[in-house]
């Protein structure tokens, strides 16, 4: 019997991808549901609280998120308003073309977009607070229009700082060609406590390209000194300039 298991007529000959070791995902078989899975994302992370403000990292399991496993990933905060992939699902390696623990999450977004995801991830970390981001991919040659969601939900690391959080990426559509990026089209933020303020996200400082411009242009037009006219004059200026006294001129008195 033993060497009956793993022989081809065990497996029904029209269902696809039945093959020995193959490692089956939840999200080939089942419909994206952004909302669901987000919705059950955030609903572990309450349960790990225990009374507390922020649950831990270290209370993080992977079999608690079995449906959301694919698309979430811990974050490790670097520097403010940034933060890199400790984690990471395998919706995220397909989203890249490649594995992305490591590298920021900005790498996801459009350029245009990073901006305000510094901003939304520093309040998740500052506040702490959760939040919700909305996504969207334009389609292009090879690649068809995706929208998506991510959730950021704050932790702490095992020094007691928030640096950690829990965080989800789903997308809805076919993938198409990788890497894919996404447009931030919406954020929302909520209190990790009922009826506390939320801290809302701070806009980025403008770059020091900016500042010397208007320095610039706040100073008074200098005149341009006339040139001196006769070759005397010149040589005089050119003493001065120097720092040396100028020659005596000849017969001349004093």
């Amino acid at each position: 019997m033993a060497q009956d298991h793993g022989q081809d007529g065990d497996c029904p000959p029209k269902r696809p991808g039945c093959s020995q070791g193959k490692l089956l995902h939840l999200a080939d078989y089942e419909p994206v549901q952004i909302d669901r899975i987000l919705g059950e994302l955030r609903g572990y992370w309450e349960g790990l609280r225990h009374g507390r403000a922020i649950p831990a990292r270290g209370d993080v399991e992977p079999r608690g998120i079995r449906r959301a496993l694919d698309y979430a990933f811990i974050l490790e905060r670097i520097a403010p308003g940034a933060a890199r992939f400790r984690l990471a699902g395998r919706h995220l390696i397909d989203l890249m073309g490649m594995e992305v623990r490591g590298m920021p999450l900005c790498a996801f977004l459009n350029t245009s977009s990073r901006g305000r995801l510094s901003d939304v991830l520093e309040s998740v970390f500052r506040g702490p607070q959760i939040a919700e981001i909305a996504l969207e991919s334009p389609a292009s040659y090879g690649r068809p229009g995706l929208r998506g969601g991510m959730l950021l939900l704050p932790l702490r690391s095992d020094l007691g700082d928030v640096t950690r959080a829990l965080g989800c990426l789903i997308s809805d559509g076919k993938l198409g060609q990788s890497p894919r990026r996404f447009d931030l089209v919406g954020d929302q933020q909520f209190p990790v406590i009922p009826g506390a303020r939320v801290l809302e996200p701070s806009p980025s400082h403008p770059g020091f390209d900016e500042a010397p411009a208007r320095w610039q242009a706040s100073l008074p037009a200098e005149p341009r000194p006339s040139e001196p006219a006769t070759p005397e004059e010149r040589r005089a200026r050119f003493h001065v300039i120097q720092g040396v006294p100028p020659p005596r001129p000849r017969g001349g008195r004093f």
